[in-house]
């Protein structure tokens, strides 16, 4: 395993990380979790129906990045035009009925990310990752708000090749190496379940 997945012989995907991989994964995986937020727990006594329906954020959030994770529904909701109101009206209607399970699916994902990390039993200062049925849904998710979250961090866009060619001493560049590294993980992931 060269640092990317691969197919394992029973259909699952694996990966050998060393220490300071698996640090970083849980790291980022912990301050996605950080980021998305706690979620509403559940009160003793209450309704689970009523928890059910309960209504979510109607804007959207201002963090950029929580912005990308939880993006409008409707096509540019910016406009000044009736279409344009009429598309943030909507906007607000969806995001009100939906980001609260986005947000605990998003929490579920990075948890199990988490969780799959602290389960790894090291070997020879690494560890080798097992990634199957649901676990790989879960990978599949945190990767990609992970890499949504620092894209917009660093405000990439789909022509920014600057940022590819940053120089060792620009302080966006760690940045940058875990964006690419978590593409790789991600596409190779991927492409090893299908």
């Amino acid at each position: 395993m060269a640092g990317y997945f691969e197919a394992a012989p029973d259909g699952a995907a694996v990966i050998a990380l060393d220490e300071v991989e698996v640090s970083i994964l849980r790291s980022l995986a912990v301050q996605l979790l950080e980021l998305i937020g706690p979620g509403r727990e559940h009160e003793e006594g209450a309704d689970p129906l009523a928890a059910l329906f309960a209504e979510g954020p109607s804007s959207p959030p201002s963090d950029p990045a929580l912005a990308r994770l939880f993006p409008d529904a409707y096509v540019d909701p910016q406009a000044d035009d009736a279409v344009g109101r009429e598309a943030r009206e909507a906007s607000a209607e969806f995001r009100r009925y939906t980001e609260n399970d986005l947000r605990a699916r998003k929490r579920e994902d990075a948890l199990a990310v988490v969780r799959g990390l602290d389960g790894l039993e090291p070997s020879g200062g690494g560890a080798v990752l097992r990634v199957a049925g649901d676990d790989a849904r879960h990978w599949l998710g945190t990767l990609n708000d992970l890499r949504l979250t620092i894209g917009s961090r660093l405000g990439v866009t789909e022509d920014d090749e600057e940022l590819y060619r940053l120089p060792d001493t620009d302080p966006r560049k760690p940045l940058v190496m875990a964006y690419l590294w978590l593409g790789g993980l991600q596409e190779s992931l991927l492409e090893t379940l299908v």
